[in-house]
């Protein structure tokens, strides 16, 4: 056991060490990829395991040259890990999406950028810290994303759109309806059409995340006799 552990810490770069950091990095990947899958993203088990083991093994290869070559103590390791970094971004940019002002999938793509790290710190053989920072990540993804929603941090500003019969004078019921549900109301737009005898109410708000707007709108559709009340992502009442 003890010459096995000498081994895959070895800093000359052998088979069985490149295979064992391969394994490392496809664990490390496919836990964070885990919980990225169970939060419903897109990119999850496979695409974390794949981009871990990739990094790795470009990692291993910026070592493998320099130490077949020009030796350990010469040559430029980093060439290949650099261009690894900058590759990754693309990808990462790819798991964003925007829908209508508002922009999803930033945390996946910092999760892609710091799984890659992660992937490269195997590949150099920092078992130790490679462990240590998928922790971190995934403590990041789980527990901080459970203080957010405690201390009210994750609020995010949606616009709820209604039509209403009649021309509606005050606000101040709906005011309340939002106050019940611990909805913040920020700025109201408000347009009239007296031909047609309706209103448009235009209601900025601030709310948790993943919160259940069926509800809500059914105490709306109390205030005022409602032709249409919808959802918006966008955050702009023009």
């Amino acid at each position: 056991m003890e010459n096995f552990w000498q081994t895959i810490n070895s800093v000359e770069l052998t088979s069985t060490t490149a295979i064992v950091r391969i394994v490392v990095s496809l664990v490390l990947g496919s836990l964070v990829g885990i919980e990225r899958k169970q939060k419903g993203q897109m990119a999850g088990l496979r695409t974390f395991s794949l981009i871990s083991m990739g990094a790795c093994i470009a990692m291993m290869l910026s070592i493998y040259v320099c130490q077949e070559t020009v030796g350990l103590l010469r040559g430029d390791p980093s060439r290949i890990a650099a261009q690894v970094l900058s590759g990754i971004g693309f990808l990462g940019a790819g798991t964003i999406i925007q829908m209508k002002g508002s922009v999803r999938g930033l945390t996946t793509a910092a999760g892609i950028w710091i799984i890659a790290t992660i992937g490269m710190a195997v590949g150099c053989g920092l078992y130790l810290i490679a462990f240590v920072a998928t922790l971190l990540v995934l403590i990041v993804l789980t527990l901080l994303e459970w203080l957010e929603r405690q201390v009210n941090v994750g609020n995010e500003a949606r616009t709820i759109r209604l039509k209403v019969k009649g021309i509606v004078k005050t606000i101040q019921p709906y005011r309340e309806v939002l106050e019940k549900y611990n909805i913040h109301l920020s700025r109201v737009y408000v347009e009239y059409d007296y031909e047609s005898d309706t209103t448009r109410l235009n209601l900025l708000i601030l709310i948790r995340e993943h919160s259940d707007f069926i509800d809500v709108f059914a105490a709306l559709h109390e205030v005022h006799p409602t032709i249409s009340i919808s959802l918006s992502n966008q955050a702009d009442l023009s």
